[in-house]
């Protein structure tokens, strides 16, 4: 089964931990109502519709209100590491929460004492902690946008913020970046690189790339990143080869986005109900 880790931006949001289910345009989970928008909520409600075209469980959940004081965020932390050991999760995906190296290395070491141990993903917050406590390596995957691989790629670095400026945040550099990443041992075992064009890589270099369809409307919806994410987790918790996994989810991304006609008006979960037809185009053409 896989589990979602992750932060909304309410404040005074309790701790649930559960299975997730969308209800119209919200996500519930133990009862609460989240919208679906972006962030975390965007993530699952992905993960969902793809993994119920692969007859995959809905995901389990752990969701905590943290507006950027990491008060939430260190409260789940904590919350992981009692409860991670109740669970057979064969895929964990750590979305957004307050980078906290300490409580980040004690998720680690609880993630370790697991038989078997599940596949590790990360984007955002947790992808940036993982890197800054030096446990990049332990990740199957990681899920940057450009800025972020930058970061990744900067050993100096100890925060995205102090990125440093040569360090350049352009297309034509991806693959400059990502061997730098790996360099410094900074990335996951696969990246998977969001942008105009969305590169899979590892150690060896960029395995391919993805960039159709185009739907321009795309860059100003909050949100298609983490589609991308949640779609990515529930093909590998699927069962499917990382590499395969990154460039499909890359390719059904753009696909549902396509068939939702988007302007930039449009929210993202009119993108999240056209992945099932486009993963079954796409699964069609593999």
């Amino acid at each position: 089964m896989l589990a979602v880790v992750g932060t909304i931006p309410v404040e005074g949001f309790p701790l649930v931990a559960g299975r997730a289910q969308i209800k119209g345009d919200d996500l519930m989970i133990e009862k609460h109502a989240v919208p679906i928008n972006r962030g975390t909520p965007a993530l699952i409600a992905s993960a969902i519709r793809t993994g119920q075209s692969r007859a995959l469980q809905d995901p389990f959940c752990y969701l905590v209100g943290d507006i950027g004081r990491g008060t939430g965020s260190r409260h789940l932390y904590e919350y992981l590491t009692q409860d991670l050991a109740r669970h057979d999760f064969d895929t964990v995906t750590f979305h957004y929460l307050q980078p906290d190296i300490e409580w980040q290395s004690r998720v680690m070491s609880a993630i370790k004492k697991l038989d078997p141990a599940p596949v590790l993903i990360a984007d955002a917050g947790f992808m940036y902690g993982a890197k800054m406590a030096g446990l990049s390596e332990n990740f199957a995957l990681f899920t940057p946008d450009l800025g972020e691989l930058a970061f990744l790629a900067d050993e100096e670095a100890p925060h995205p913020f102090y990125t440093r400026g040569f360090i350049l945040h352009e297309e034509n550099h991806v693959p400059d970046l990502i061997s730098h990443a790996y360099e410094h041992h900074n990335a996951a075992r696969h990246l998977l690189v969001k942008g105009s064009q969305d590169y899979i890589a590892n150690r060896e270099g960029v395995l391919s790339v993805v960039d159709a369809p185009v739907e321009e409307a795309m860059e100003a919806i909050g949100g298609t990143g983490d589609t991308l994410t949640g779609i990515v987790s529930a093909l590998i918790s699927a069962g499917m080869e990382v590499s395969k996994a990154a460039r499909i989810a890359a390719k059904v991304n753009r696909v549902a986005g396509s068939y939702a006609k988007p302007t930039p008006a449009t929210q993202v979960m009119e993108i999240i109900r056209h992945i099932p037809e486009a993963l079954e185009i796409c699964m069609r053409k593999t």
